[in-house]
């Protein structure tokens, strides 16, 4: 049920902030923050099924018959490779992938840390009057 009422004049002033064209490159430099951040976690996401694909493999090349070439995935093609060549191989991707984990999370973090300055600022100008709340 929508209830409607009439608002307090506390909650009118908040309302009535003026934007200046600082306030607004804050606003803007939020919104960017946001955005790579967002695409940040996409790509982290993308980054840590490929890691969990690679654990799985390091598993079944435990298991695979050491004398029998290992079918690996390069880029886009698929190479033959001896089980030993796999292994260092798997170890070399493995490593170069958690260290662009490890790159992509502290710039996730170092957004997240402008954004909450940013939100600051923002807030105590605006109060209720902006939301820069995450959906």
């Amino acid at each position: 049920m929508n209830s409607m009422r009439m608002l307090s004049s506390e909650e009118e002033k908040d309302d009535a902030a003026e934007v200046t064209w600082e306030d607004q490159q804050r606003i803007n430099t939020f919104s960017k923050l946001n955005t790579r951040k967002r695409a940040i976690h996409e790509k982290l996401d993308e980054l840590n099924q490929e890691k969990e694909a690679l654990d799985d493999l390091s598993t079944e090349l435990e298991l695979a018959d050491e004398d029998q070439p290992v079918l690996y995935k390069i880029g886009e093609s698929f190479l033959h490779l001896p089980h030993s060549l796999a292994l260092a191989r798997l170890e070399s991707d493995t490593a170069a992938l958690t260290t662009n984990l490890a790159a992509l999370a502290a710039s996730a973090d170092a957004c997240d840390a402008d954004m909450n300055s940013l939100k600051v600022a923002l807030y105590a100008k605006f109060g209720r009057a902006i939301n820069l709340d995450d959906d």
